[in-house]
């Protein structure tokens, strides 16, 4: 990878209740080193993936550092789609899904290690209904959770544990899904139909144990029905799951159709209910440093 000169600095003041300060004086410690400039943009929830875009576009940065949760990686994914430049992670958020799923440790002398190193991989991202998912999207269940959550006063896993046995009571599972795939078409009932790009969610859950952020492909998860002690499988990372309780898919494209709407969300973002979604792996790849 070419020379380090210039870099941008992207931070969420309000992600995670964390205070970034000292991660960005640190980054700059780190860059004044290597007589690299730094240029810190932090977001502010007014059309900042458009000024993202707009400095990335006026200026010849050669890494991207983000300090935010899953949103603010997305967003950042979404502003600079059409450039090819790297970016680096230091996991800032309430929700670090995707850093759990690349391996990105919480140690910032490692997070540092691995943003100035020469190590990356091309992510696959997914195009759902014409919006970027970076790791996993679904319909039903969890997607229900994640919109209780979002009223919730209690935040991290216990949040999310509180808010579990309301979102049960109150579901309407099963969900009917209508699958189209290339070749086929099919007609399945379960509690949650996930499209994954990686193998865990947020919680550290593995339900999808051979997932790749980048081998071209993704899958189709179809959780058949709510079985407690597969899903304590999943929370204790087994790398095998119950063909019983879950189908897997991989596919490169899909369509999805829903007899009524059914609550959706993408990389742990509530959207809405949905009767539709169309999901494709995008020919767009996010370069992201890895080990």
């Amino acid at each position: 990878m070419k020379e380090i000169k210039k870099v941008l600095f992207i931070v969420n003041p309000i992600s995670g209740n964390i205070n970034k300060e000292s991660i960005i004086q640190r980054v700059e410690h780190e860059l004044l080193k290597i007589n690299a400039l730094l240029k810190t943009y932090r977001t502010t929830g007014e059309n900042d993936q458009d000024k993202i875009k707009k400095l990335v576009s006026e200026n010849n940065f050669d890494r991207i550092f983000i300090a935010g949760g899953d949103g603010t990686i997305k967003q950042v994914a979404e502003a600079i789609k059409d450039f090819s430049i790297p970016i680096a992670i230091f996991p800032a958020g309430s929700a670090n899904g995707l850093i759990l799923n690349l391996g990105i440790p919480n140690n910032i002398d490692e997070q540092i290690k691995i943003a100035l190193g020469d190590k990356h991989k091309e992510m696959d991202m997914l195009e759902i209904n014409g919006e970027l998912c970076l790791h996993i999207s679904d319909l039903g269940l969890n997607a229900e959770l994640i919109k209780n959550y979002e009223h919730s006063k209690i935040r991290g896993k216990m949040g999310y544990l509180l808010q579990s046995i309301p979102t049960l009571w109150e579901s309407k599972y099963p969900f009917e899904f209508e699958i189209q795939l290339e070749n086929k078409s099919f007609t399945k009932k379960g509690i949650l139909l996930a499209f994954a790009n990686a193998e865990k969610y947020g919680t550290g859950a593995n339900v999808n144990p051979k997932g790749k952020v980048d081998d071209g492909v993704f899958e189709i998860l179809l959780f058949k029905n709510f079985d407690i002690l597969e899903i304590l499988k999943t929370l204790r990372n087994e790398t095998e799951v119950n063909p019983e309780f879950v189908e897997i898919i991989p596919v490169k494209n899909a369509r999805v159709f829903c007899k009524k709407p059914v609550a959706f969300q993408i990389d742990g973002e509530y959207i809405g209910e949905k009767e539709e979604i169309s999901v494709k792996i995008s020919p767009k790849k996010l370069p992201i440093m890895t080990y």
